[in-house]
């Protein structure tokens, strides 16, 4: 027995101490209120598997498997292992991993933390009354979809995959999509299926701002210098969803959204909306849209208002509100009262973006899906996000602006070299 006992103590002793840097930042996170876990892929588990810190006394397994999910959806290519993900050998924590340009269709690898061990643990935020925050810090080299969360988009829109499952989405972070391309942007839902009467999920908050394109053989120097953080805050009580990036918010419209590639979804929905309120079938109106799909942020009482043109009988204005700017037609008889005639959408706002739902709430393990990092399951074979990842964290609660800020100064002094 004391044998063992030096033998451990001598093995405790040659293990290089921990960097007080790494130690600082890490605790800068952990100690955010709402703090849930963060992977920095320094953090193992006994296995040698990427782990979570997690609150004091949680005992939650967070690690992350390796897989291909074309492999494990299509019956196609290889398995993935932890050798797919190269390591960068420093990042924001002391270490970062790659998720790479994969040239065979068949490959797609990401890292999962399976539904059965996530389920009803705190990072499965979702229900009445749940707030969420995410961030990730990465270098992006290419691609616009998915960094990281719990959004599996579904296999079940064909293109022969032959495991064949719904969409399960609560939260994630992007790199923009089509709503954005580049940007940090932030995709929730509600139904973990499908939005506005579209095939997909489009209810999104999206910096104007993008993500630098840095090639992944870059030098060091350049490389190190490339660090950024995307982020996101869905506040329930506000029913707002707000995109970050490096600790900033900015405000970003989105004009005639009704031709933009993603936000013309919402816009339908609200004009499907405007359209149901009035009497009697409406030109353009569907009657089949769904009831519980329509977009009606509030617009109870304009934020301005600006009259365009204006007659003793007739008045047109452009109305702002929170988030949406809708050009008012309004007619009176005589001096009568004014009466609204027409309603167009002009503008949408996409940061912050008003999201009047909570997440998706799946009662079962086999009703929600998987936490992954680097890409996410869906019907594509896509390349994807292609960078670095050095840290993923999320928050069980809404993070203040100032939170936001704090946390993106973190990693600014530069990346850390991983300890040998």
């Amino acid at each position: 027995m004391w044998k063992l006992f030096v033998t451990l103590l001598l093995s405790a002793a040659m293990l290089p101490a921990a960097d007080p840097q790494v130690q600082e930042r890490t605790r800068q996170v952990t100690r955010t209120p709402g703090f849930v876990a963060l992977w920095d892929f320094v953090e193992k588990d006994a296995e040698g598997c990427f782990t979570a810190h997690q609150r004091p006394g949680a005992t939650a397994d967070f690690h992350l498997d390796a897989i291909n999910y074309v492999h494990d959806y299509w019956q196609q290519g290889r398995p993935a292992t932890y050798a797919d993900f190269p390591l960068l050998g420093r990042g924001p924590f002391g270490q970062a991993i790659q998720i790479r340009q994969e040239t065979d269709p068949n490959f797609r690898p990401c890292l999962i933390l399976p539904r059965d061990r996530l389920h009803d643990t705190p990072l499965d935020v979702k229900g009445p009354n749940r707030s969420v925050s995410m961030l990730v810090w990465l270098i992006r080299e290419s691609g616009n979809h998915a960094l990281a969360g719990i959004w599996h988009e579904g296999t079940d829109l064909g293109n022969g995959v032959a495991r064949v499952e719904r969409g399960m989405r609560q939260y994630a972070l992007f790199a923009g999509l089509a709503a954005n391309n580049g940007a940090s942007a932030v995709h929730v839902s509600e139904n973990g299926r499908s939005s506005f009467g579209d095939r997909y999920a489009r209810n999104l908050a999206s910096t104007p701002e993008v993500l630098p394109a840095v090639p992944s053989g870059a030098p060091e120097q350049v490389l190190d210098q490339s660090w950024q953080l995307a982020g996101f805050t869905f506040d329930n009580r506000k029913n707002e969803v707000t995109a970050y990036l490096n600790g900033k918010a900015t405000e970003f419209w989105i004009e005639n959204p009704q031709k933009h590639p993603f936000f013309q979804w919402p816009a339908k929905g609200w004009q499907q909306a405007q359209l149901h309120r009035q009497p009697g079938l409406q030109e353009g109106e569907d009657p089949a849209f769904p009831a519980d799909q329509y977009y009606e942020p509030p617009e109870s009482k304009p934020l301005r208002r600006q009259v365009e043109q204006s007659t003793p009988t007739s008045r047109q204005e452009l109305q702002t509100f929170r988030y949406t700017k809708v050009r008012v037609h309004l007619r009176r008889a005589g001096k009568g009262p004014w009466q609204v005639v027409q309603r167009e959408l002009v503008a949408l706002k996409a940061n912050p973006f008003w999201f009047g739902h909570d997440l998706y709430n799946p009662k079962t393990k086999e009703e929600g899906g998987p936490f992954t990092i680097g890409r996410v399951i869906h019907t594509s074979k896509s390349v994807g996000f292609t960078g670095y990842i050095g840290g993923v964290a999320v928050f069980d609660r809404a993070l203040t602006a100032k939170q936001m800020g704090s946390l993106a100064e973190i990693a600014k002094p530069g990346p850390i070299a991983a300890t040998k």
